[in-house]
């Protein structure tokens, strides 16, 4: 949209100072070669140059819509905007790329590199693009360190997650298709609960900052990160919460948390996002008792056997009574037990 400011070398090299940093988690740089394109720019003659673009349309250059809105609104544009796709193509040839990845914005670019291939005899590169991100404020920008609103894929697991429980809800849906692997069934699911208000955004967006800060640190590190947002934000006490939906263990114990939270709650879209919620910490029991309240987390392997079972063996392995209330809670939801019994 703009013309792009020319950078230095020192320039350069700081931007991709913390670049390996940020990606380390997806790559193993031990199978990983890092080229700079000034390997073969910084030599190229005009000859050469003048060859390749005298093979390519002025046309397929200008079927950019940056460019054709800049140029409908008088905005000026350099001949170096228009040679900039050809150099980028030019690094696809010298490297005889087999692929090549990138956001949708850069479609037009890495098109003109499978024609520059063929220039130069080149078999043309496959390419792949993904759905531009938009920035965690919500304002419709693309995600940009330089804008503000991005996540810092170097950033404490701590900040990841607050960063990520701040976001507009209207964006957890297209970033769970953005970040994680859950399926399209899954998040059309989660979609389709929350326009019909019978999921909590707050509790969604648990599960999603979750998910994140596991891809980037572990999963121990997001169950401490949620752990702590829970300490620091969520409410110490259930007074004045109101009416609580009720799980009688006599009807429903033989069942897995689970199944409960899926299916007699309705707190969580399917068993298996049940099993997520345990997965980073967000599935405890909550037991009144003299003092006040004791909070105990269910493991994964404990949310998936008989509800009933898993509560006395959990009192009992806590020394704690069942003379008050007892309540199984996910995220920020809450629901009260009855009919609990200790072995």
């Amino acid at each position: 949209s703009a013309e792009r400011p020319p950078l230095t070398d020192e320039d350069i090299a700081r931007h991709l100072s913390t670049y390996q940093d940020q990606v380390r988690p997806f790559f193993d740089f031990d199978k990983v070669a890092v080229r700079f394109n000034s390997e073969w720019l910084a030599g190229i003659t005009l000859p050469k140059l003048i060859g390749i673009l005298a093979q390519v349309p002025a046309s397929q250059l200008l079927q950019r819509d940056d460019f054709r809105n800049r140029l409908a609104a008088g905005s000026g544009l350099t001949m170096s905007e228009l040679i900039y796709p050809i150099a980028m193509a030019i690094d696809s040839a010298e490297l005889a790329c087999d692929i090549e990845l990138g956001g949708v914005d850069q479609l037009l670019n890495m098109q003109m590199g499978r024609k520059v291939m063929e220039i130069y005899g080149q078999r043309p590169q496959m390419i792949a693009t993904m759905p531009l991100i938009e920035g965690t404020d919500g304002t419709g920008a693309k995600m940009s360190k330089s804008k503000g609103n991005a996540v810092a894929l170097t950033a404490p697991a701590d900040d990841v997650f607050g960063k990520i429980m701040s976001i507009p809800d209207r964006l957890m849906v297209p970033y769970l298709r953005a970040w994680t692997e859950w399926t399209d069934a899954e998040i059309d699911a989660v979609g389709a609960r929350l326009e019909a208000r019978t999921l909590h955004p707050m509790d969604l967006k648990k599960v999603l900052a979750g998910e994140v800060v596991a891809a980037l640190y572990g999963v121990p590190a997001a169950m401490a990160a949620r752990a702590g947002f829970t300490a620091q934000f969520s409410k110490k006490s259930f007074v004045d919460v109101g009416s609580l939906p009720v799980v009688d263990l006599a009807e429903h114990g033989e069942k897995p948390a689970t199944a409960v939270l899926a299916t007699v709650l309705e707190f969580q879209p399917s068993a298996s996002a049940a099993r997520r919620v345990a997965k980073q910490n967000g599935l405890r029991l909550v037991v009144e008792t003299g003092d006040g309240q004791e909070s105990v987390v269910l493991a994964e392997a404990e949310a998936i056997r008989p509800l009933a079972e898993v509560v006395a063996e959990v009192l009992a392995k806590a020394g704690l009574g069942a003379d008050g209330g007892v309540y199984l809670k996910a995220g920020r939801k809450l629901a009260q037990l009855h009919g609990v019994q200790k072995d």
